[in-house]
């Protein structure tokens, strides 16, 4: 088995250890003995190439990073991206990622930067003396999140299918955040999870992230799948089903080291 992985902008878009989730997914394809390349995609990479991709990524940025990236990813990577969710492509965006992905981000100072409108939300900054949203979070899956269906016809939820993953049922998710923007989702799109200890998407709805289709949005830094194992093996296992037309288990790891990680943080 094969996948290819589109790492978009890890010049521009990749603070806070974003890096990471690449190595993650590309380290536990790896170990399963799945054939991994990731391609990095650039300002001057045709969109084009996006299209031979599996499995999608892009990390966080700050402002100015962001509005070097923008005019790019809305005019020529962004609608490919868009298509590629639409199919099922699976695909993580972190922070300024999961910002761009939505109708708009509004800075504090300037104009609204537009976005690809991939993922029905909006992203806004409240001014230069709003606090802050920083720190460590912990949240937990939402249980209404998921395309499977039982063979009784009731949906099997995102948190399910995390807990089966996981050695001690556990679908809780860990990371750190730092933003200032302020995320606010539409009707056609459903959190990813319920904030426990921290800010997540705006610091009032009591949310965290957001999912469609296969795609997950976060504010999740860290790196998120490092201490989080189990997302990075949904985003792996997707990728293989929409490839090759058919679900495909994925040999079992020992994650003894990414759960004390996550332990600390929780």
């Amino acid at each position: 088995m094969k996948l290819s992985i589109a790492w978009l902008y890890p010049d521009l878009m990749s603070t806070y250890g974003d890096r990471g989730n690449i190595i993650v997914l590309t380290r536990r394809c790896q170990w399963r003995g799945i054939e991994t390349r990731a391609t990095q995609v650039t300002l001057e990479t045709p969109a084009r190439e996006l299209a031979h991709c599996d499995l999608i990524f892009m990390g966080g940025a700050q402002d100015r990073q962001q509005k070097l990236v923008g005019e790019d990813f809305l005019k020529r990577k962004g609608p490919v991206v868009k298509d590629m969710v639409e199919k099922g492509i699976p695909a993580l965006f972190v922070c300024a990622a999961y910002q761009f992905v939505g109708h708009y981000y509004k800075p504090y100072r300037g104009e609204k930067i537009a976005g690809a409108g991939i993922f029905d939300l909006y992203t806004e900054h409240p001014g230069d003396q709003a606090k802050r949203m920083i720190g460590n979070v912990v949240a937990e899956l939402i249980s209404s999140l998921s395309s499977r269906v039982r063979s009784d016809g009731d949906a099997i939820s995102f948190g399910e299918i995390a807990s089966s993953m996981t050695p001690r049922n556990d679908n809780t998710i860990v990371g750190f955040e730092n933003h200032g923007g302020r995320t606010y989702l539409g009707p056609k799109i459903k959190p990813l999870a319920k904030v426990i200890k921290g800010f997540g998407n705006n610091g009032e709805d009591g949310h965290e992230g957001a999912v469609y289709k296969n795609a997950i949005g976060s504010y999740f830094h860290g790196p998120l799948l490092p201490k989080n194992p189990y997302i990075a093996d949904w985003l792996i296992g997707k990728a293989l089903e929409v490839k090759y037309g058919k679900e495909i288990p994925l040999a079992e790891l020992d994650d003894t080291l990414e759960w004390q990680a996550h332990d600390s943080i929780l």
